[in-house]
């Protein structure tokens, strides 16, 4: 599933400064990049593909900082162009960032906001997304990236309405997408929006993939272990736990439930992962909430007892702090943004029985629950927001600042819900 943004419109029509050109296409490398994640723009709009119907763009690979640049297995890369080859595109793609715990050179950040000044489109694919959000450019606006960086995008810079759930989010003049393969799925989208279906579909063909993926990242999000972990005691707790989270239970729960020490399980479970048990837990059931928010009529308080919170105060901490809006503002704005014909109906209003996930594991990391013995959780999540803290993130640049404060009137912004 992707998200149009309504004012796309109003952004298209913005004009290049003159010595931009709309088929040119400046790809930002950075050192430490990711080489898959940085090998998509430049596939899709380096190689001449005219012979198959897809107009030709003109690429320009520029550096973000001093090389050679570094990527994956130690390779290094040398960027035909600097940063003063951005002031001729009327695209320019970041397609990946080396940390998301680190701050982007200022210079690369002030290219970029005085490329979308001068009317560029600018493209953020995976956590290119945490560079466009340090220039400023994400501020009041729906954006997406890798889910694993989602919660992380949304507390570093709370101005920005991340939703982890779209493939590619589309707002005009700037555009972000999930993470790898979603990063296709968006500059496939790039090519529809500027030379129509056949076009994109002629490309997609030729990159032997779907013209349009449906659905969103939340078939990725829910399948938190590898599949290659086959009957690992993990897999099961994971799927147990997908299928209750309309109860209150902890990590300790979990952690008997595995036959396993908490010490000895969330060291597990964050080797398998890349996650804390408890953030993964928190996780799952804010997203819960956000299903029921956009499914049903139940109040806050109702969805957040059927998402095993233990408040309504707890559900609105923990889904601020991950999403940057409240649960009230957050259905608002989702139901402001479908259109009329596409509301739900009475039949659809309800959800399904609780126990039942949009995306279970594979059946055979699935075993019975009824091989345990173990009781009914006895304690309930600890989801007070005074208790799991709060990141502040980097401080905030001067220039970020000064540029979000003097484009209020930037078409295709949205107001914060």
């Amino acid at each position: 599933m992707s998200h149009d943004s309504t004012a796309a419109p109003d952004a298209a029509a913005r004009k290049l400064s003159g010595r931009r050109r709309k088929e040119i296409v400046a790809v930002l490398l950075f050192s430490g990049g990711p080489i898959f994640e940085s090998s998509i723009p430049l596939s899709v709009f380096g190689i001449d593909r005219q012979d198959a119907g897809v107009p030709r763009y003109r690429l320009l690979v520029c550096a973000g900082e001093e090389g050679p640049l570094r990527t994956t297995g130690g390779l290094e890369l040398t960027a035909p162009h600097g940063l003063e080859a951005i002031s001729r595109a009327g695209t320019v793609v970041v397609p990946a960032w080396r940390s998301i715990t680190s701050p982007p050179p200022e210079e690369a950040l002030d290219a970029l906001r005085q490329a979308h000044e001068e009317g560029a489109r600018i493209v953020g694919l995976c956590t290119g997304a945490f560079v466009l959000a340090a220039a400023g450019l994400l501020d009041g606006r729906p954006a997406t990236t890798h889910w694993m960086y989602a919660p992380t995008l949304a507390k570093r810079y709370p101005s920005v309405h991340v939703d982890p759930r779209e493939l590619f989010v589309d707002d005009g003049d700037v555009l972000t997408s999930a993470g790898t393969a979603a990063g296709i799925d968006l500059c496939l989208h790039i090519v529809r929006t500027d030379h129509g279906n056949e076009a994109a579909g002629a490309l997609a063909r030729r990159l032997v993939v779907q013209p349009r993926r449906s659905g969103g990242q939340e078939r990725y999000l829910d399948r938190s272990l590898p599949e290659e972990i086959g009957a690992d005691p993990l897999a099961e707790v994971v799927a147990w736990a997908l299928e209750h989270l309309h109860e209150q239970f902890d990590v300790e729960t979990l952690a008997a439930r595995a036959y396993m020490s908490r010490r000895t399980f969330d060291r597990r479970f964050r080797s398998l992962t890349g996650s804390a048990p408890l953030q993964w837990l928190i996780t799952q059931r804010v997203l819960q909430a956000q299903r029921l928010l956009e499914t049903s009529d139940y109040s806050v308080d109702e969805v957040a007892g059927r998402c095993g919170f233990r408040s309504p105060v707890a559900l609105r901490g923990h889904f601020r702090r991950q999403l940057g809006s409240s649960p009230a503002a957050y259905r608002a704005a989702y139901r402001a943004r479908r259109p009329q014909g596409d509301k739900p109906s009475d039949a659809d209003s309800t959800p399904p029985p609780p126990p039942v996930t949009e995306a279970p594991l594979p059946m055979q990391t699935r075993r019975t629950a009824a091989a345990h013995t173990m009781g009914p959780a006895a304690a309930s999540l600890a989801a007070d927001p005074a208790h799991s803290g709060h990141h502040t993130g980097h401080p905030g640049h001067p220039g970020r600042e000064m540029y979000a404060a003097s484009r209020a009137g930037v078409p295709g912004q949205r107001s914060a819900p």
